[in-house]
């Protein structure tokens, strides 16, 4: 059996007219895959309803999703703290038009068990496998048995304080994967495991823009996807990157950051939505940053213009040689993929550095234009 070559991006939206000119720099790279996933954030619909308790995002149109085919990718994930801010509809529609395009879909459905099918397809003669869950909540995003939403693992948040005064500022965050919820995912796995050759694991999970830290519950995770059976997992929401480690011979990309992620939404400026808007403001004030002036439709933290693909390459006995691709946000929003040259030197740099601050004991070298770790 021939070798397989899988890249894997992080946080998709495609709110902004034109959603194939957002890929152009880096078509050509997905088109040279044998299999390309993504995780699409926000409902694609002209039909639902506002149903997040959370700030909702606005639902884009469906027909901007026609751009992933054209890309190249082969399957998207769904399970994320957006997927239901359109109520079932939006659920329905988006899943129904990544089909029309031939794109595998995991994560979401219009109840809890069709949420938790993995999707699965056959690539350069290998079986793969895809899970995708959602770790950050809202509760009324995750899906019933009689209700449409997004596969889940619950975490639990725990607070001490830091001296004997209640109701003070927490001393320690603790937070960690609910036993019967992990259970759960670790069973999905399980069960997947003996019908495919290679197994991907997607979790929707950490810090929103916050640079080089991962939330206790992250590590012990993504670990346990590894322990189940998963060959890659992958991680996806912070809207920044997170480092990235190998365990049992198994990579772990704990946040792709961004991919293409154009809107709007996230803008205090021109923003026709109060809540958003107010969302925005209390968003800087919380995260203590400004998005760059000069990227209109990239309103995220300065560092999230450090981007990069997953790359992993599947040799014939199934061993997995863990890459990425140092990629870099434009202001026009797309990201672009770098050689081996000044930016794409630092950007790499900056992706061993967040992953030392993270205390990730992963080394880097470089193969080609491609950075391998181990």
């Amino acid at each position: 059996m021939p070798g397989l070559n899988i890249l894997l991006v992080g946080d998709i939206i495609l709110d902004e007219p034109d959603p194939d000119t957002f890929f152009d720099r880096t078509r050509p790279m997905l088109e040279s895959a044998d299999v390309v996933v993504g995780h699409v954030e926000v409902p694609h619909t002209r039909r639902g309803y506002e149903t997040s308790t959370d700030v909702p995002a606005p639902p884009a149109d469906p027909a901007h999703l026609q751009a992933l085919g054209r890309a190249g990718f082969d399957i998207i994930t769904l399970a994320g703290n957006h997927i239901c801010d359109s109520g079932p509809a939006g659920i329905e529609d988006t899943i129904a038009e990544l089909r029309v395009q031939g794109i595998g879909t995991a994560g979401a459905g219009s109840n809890v068990s069709e949420a938790r099918k993995p999707a699965v397809g056959v690539y350069n003669g290998w079986r793969v496998g895809v899970l995708s869950f959602n770790c950050v909540g809202p509760r009324e995003a995750w899906a019933t048995g009689s209700k449409a939403g997004c596969a889940y693992v619950e975490v639990i948040t725990h607070y001490e304080l830091g001296y004997a005064s209640p109701g003070g500022p927490p001393g320690k965050t603790y937070s960690f994967a609910d036993p019967g919820s992990l259970e759960q995912m670790q069973a999905d796995i399980e069960s997947l495991r003996g019908a495919v050759d290679v197994l991907v694991v997607a979790l929707h999970k950490g810090l929103g823009h916050t640079p080089a830290t991962l939330a206790m519950y992250e590590r012990p995770l993504s670990k346990a996807a590894i322990d189940a059976g998963a060959d890659i997992v992958v991680g996806h929401h912070a809207h920044i990157l997170q480092g990235v480690e190998i365990y049992k011979g198994r990579p772990i990309y704990h946040g792709l950051g961004n991919f293409v992620t154009v809107t709007k939404a996230l803008s205090v400026e021109d923003n026709p939505s109060p809540a958003r808007r107010q969302w925005a403001r209390r968003r800087r004030e919380l995260f203590g940053f400004e998005p760059d002036p000069d990227y209109p439709n990239y309103p995220f933290h300065p560092h999230a213009k450090n981007a990069m693909i997953a790359a992993c390459r599947v040799d014939r006995d199934g061993g997995i040689s863990a890459g990425l691709l140092p990629c870099w946000i434009q202001p026009t929003g797309q990201p672009e993929v770098l050689t081996r040259g000044e930016l794409g030197i630092s950007v790499a740099a900056y992706i061993e550095a967040i992953t030392r601050t993270s205390q990730l004991k992963a080394k880097f070298f470089w193969e080609g234009d491609r950075v391998v770790f181990q």
